[in-house]
Order: C-alpha cells, then sequence, then structure tokens
C-alpha cells in the first residue's frame, strides 16, 4: 500500500500537534487498567475460572466471579456479561423489557435513540412485533439543544406532566447515527442529579455503548441505575467475539436477569460455552485497545478536519472525546463512500472487497458499511458506516492498534481525494 507525500506529510504534522492528547490518553488507559487489575486480585481469578460449563451451566464460578468482577470495575452493585447477547440493540433490549411494564413510559431526555432500537420502543415497524408500544409502555423523548447539552426545561415538563407513569429515563451516551457532540459522564451526572428529586422512582438508563474506558468513570459511578453496552465493542477489548453486558444497582439488574433467561431462573444459569476466558482476557485489554481507538479517532480528525482535507468534523481533532466515534460530515453519497472503501481497503481482512449500500436490518435508510473485521460487526476494530441520507455522515469508529488504525485512515484519506 502506498501513500501519497501530501497525505505522510499531513499525518507526520497531526501526530506532532497530537502527541501532549495521546499522553492524556495513556494516562487514563493506565488509570483504568489498575482499576481492572485491582478487581482481578480482589476476587482472586484464577486460571480455574476459564473452564468451561455446558447445559444449564449451574454453580459457574468463572461466570459467578466475572460477573462480581465487572460490577467493580464499572462501578456498580451488580452486572452480568454474557457471550450469548448478540448485540448492543439485544442487550439493550434486555434492560428495558425488565424495567419496564403495561401503562409505564419509557422517556428519552438525549433526543432519538439509535436506529436499531425504534423498532424495539415501537415507533416505526408493523403491530403486533413484540415490541414495547406492544406491550402497553409509551415513549416520550426530549431533544438536546443546539449546542448538544441537555435542555433541562424541556425534561422538567414532562418529567411533571406524566409524574409516576415515567418509569425508565433513557440517556443515549454516543451520538449513534446523529450529528451531537458525545456526552461525558460528568453531563450525565449532572442531568440525573436534576431528575432524581422530580422522579425518585424511575430508573436512568444509559445506553453506554462506544464510551467504555474513554474516562476514569462510568455513568454508573453518578448515579445512572443501569449502562448497557456490547462486547464488540470498547470493554472487549477485541478479543470477545460476542456479547454484551448490563451493570448497575441491584434491583435493576436483578430485573434484567429475568429478561435475560427466566423469572425464578436469573444469574443461576447460563452455560459458557468455553467463551469465559476471552471474556476475562478481552476486559484485561479493554482500556488500551480503547485508548488505540481514540489515538485512531483524534488522527482522522485531523486528517479529515480543516487542519487536513477540509471536511467538517466532530470532535475537533484537539477537542476532549468522550467515546470512539469520528464523524467525518462529507455533504455526498459519493464523499461517504469514498471514505468506506478506503477503510476497507486498509483493513487486515477483506481488503480485497468493495463495499456498497445496502439495506442493513433494523434500519430505515440503507447503510453502508466498511469493516475489514477479524470478528463480523466489531466496532472496536477499525470501521467506518453511515446511513445514505443527508448530510451523509461517515461514523468511523476503533483500530485495535494504533499502527493499523493509522494505516487505515491514511488509506481513507488517499480515496477521499479523488472525490474532492
Amino acid at each position: 500500500m502506498q501513500f501519497s507525500e501530501r497525505i505522510l506529510g499531513l499525518c507526520a504534522e497531526a501526530e506532532s500537534e497530537l502527541a501532549p492528547i495521546f499522553a492524556e490518553i495513556d494516562a487514563i488507559s493506565f488509570a483504568n487498567t489498575k482499576k481492572i487489575m485491582d478487581a482481578f486480585r480482589e476476587h482472586r481469578v484464577s486460571e480455574s475460572m476459564f473452564i468451561s460449563t455446558s447445559g444449564y451451566g449451574y454453580d459457574d464460578r468463572g461466570r459467578e466471579v466475572l460477573d462480581a468482577v465487572w460490577a467493580d470495575v464499572m462501578g456498580a452493585e451488580a452486572a452480568f456479561v454474557r457471550h450469548s447477547i448478540v448485540n448492543g440493540t439485544q442487550a439493550l433490549t434486555i434492560g428495558l423489557f425488565g424495567l419496564l411494564r403495561p401503562g409505564d413510559i419509557m422517556f428519552s431526555i438525549a433526543g432519538k435513540p439509535y436506529d436499531t432500537l425504534d423498532e424495539v420502543i415501537g415507533n416505526v415497524g408493523e403491530a403486533g412485533n413484540g415490541s414495547l408500544r406492544d406491550f402497553g409502555v409509551e415513549y416520550r423523548q426530549a431533544d438536546l439543544k443546539n449546542d448538544g447539552s441537555f435542555d433541562f426545561d424541556a425534561i422538567e415538563k414532562v418529567l411533571r406532566a406524566e409524574g409516576e407513569r415515567i418509569k425508565v429515563i433513557f440517556i443515549q451516551r454516543s451520538k449513534g447515527y446523529l450529528n451531537r457532540r458525545t456526552l461525558s459522564v460528568d453531563d450525565i451526572g449532572k442531568v440525573i442529579e436534576f431528575v432524581r428529586p422530580i422522579c425518585p422512582d424511575a430508573y436512568v438508563v444509559v445506553d453506554n455503548c462506544y464510551g467504555e474506558f474513554t474516562e476514569t468513570r462510568e455513568p454508573t459511578a453518578v448515579g445512572a441505575d443501569m449502562i448497557i453496552g456490547s462486547l464488540i465493542k470498547n470493554p472487549g477489548g477485541g478479543m470477545a467475539e460476542s456479547g454484551g453486558y448490563i451493570a448497575g444497582s441491584a434491583r435493576a439488574v436483578e430485573l434484567a436477569s429475568y429478561r435475560l433467561t427466566s423469572v425464578g431462573c436469573g444469574l443461576e444459569v447460563g452455560a459458557t460455552l468455553g467463551q469465559t476466558k476471552s471474556l476475562y482476557k478481552g476486559l484485561f485489554y479493554a482500556p488500551h485497545t480503547t485508548s488505540q481507538a481514540l489515538k485512531t479517532a483524534h488522527l482522522a480528525a485531523y486528517m479529515f478536519g480543516s487542519r487536513g482535507l477540509g471536511f467538517d468534523v466532530e470532535p475537533e481533532w484537539n477537542e476532549k472525546r468522550y467515546d470512539i466515534i469520528q464523524s467525518v460530515i462529507t455533504h455526498s453519497p459519493e464523499g461517504l463512500c469514498a471514505i468506506c472503501r478506503g477503510i476497507q481497503a486498509g483493513s487486515p481482512i477483506d481488503s480485497f472487497v468493495t463495499p456498497e449500500p445496502w439495506e442493513m436490518p433494523g434500519y430505515t435508510d440503507k447503510v453502508i458499511m466498511a469493516a475489514g473485521a477479524f470478528t463480523q460487526g466489531s466496532s472496536i476494530e477499525l470501521s467506518c458506516d453511515g446511513p445514505l441520507r443527508e448530510p451523509y455522515t461517515a461514523y468511523l469508529q476503533g483500530g485495535l492498534t494504533y499502527e493499523s488504525g493509522k494505516i487505515g485512515v491514511l488509506s481513507a484519506a488517499e480515496e477521499a481525494l479523488k472525490v474532492l
């Protein structure tokens, strides 16, 4: 793979400017790694816990200790992590159906959730498919302000109007497929402090996908009752090949566990089928792997933004980051597809194929997705995707190593030059 002098020169300039930011990212990685290693020692993790179980999976010590380790790392009362959860959307579905009952209201206070939750909530799709709406759960929404901050006045108006019927206050930490900034743990903590006195019995649920280990705290540390995420994003460290997690208060996690398996069984069952070691190992690697993805995102922002190729980007290259996603707003389908082609060509797997837009399950628009990953759909590995709709934003995330992420970004930049 050959890169032009223009692109290599821009990369060298970027890395020089980014050196202090990279040092800050390393410090966060160190703090989170220490926290994980302390939890491993506290719970006396041993090789015997990697033993596989089958059938019902009763008395699986490795599974039980892993749940306890996750709770400590996430600053939560309880947690569970399972390889059998197929994606982040299923993990969110488990949590929401665990907490909500007929007549309850789910109130999203950070705008529209990620596209794949539309059918889960019942905002789109056929009646009778089993959405929350089919089970009598209603939905309300308060959009963020133009600057990406919470609209406290709009939130309070809905909370006071609906009162005790609001059972879940939902916050999506990351931007998803929206052109907005990602929320920090401090942002989330401030809004929880605001809503708690008004609706003390509601569960605050945070979609934590893409945000894990970008800071030294998770939203459970500032009062979230439940946080939810996917293991083929940050917390799987590139080692977990499937799975998801839920962490939070003991009662919230217990209710979610009854949807994971069944009422009465909860977390007492569930064969690990030889997957436990990769989940422990993935958690161990997660802070470092997340740091590599963050560095890749900063580099991409510099290369594609005003200092480089001139696209609109969010966040900017020198902004603090609270997830691993880098948005590149191309304003054209050609630009979006070019960046995805470049990422695919710069990937270790399937570099020879060309991504094309397609009608992906769970999405209302065609989506183009570049993902030359060892694990299908793994967002912690370098990937780039976006819906074919205005303003044609490429959402780039991941990078198992900074070196491989850098190669992917340079490849995408070369491809983008062809359509400028």
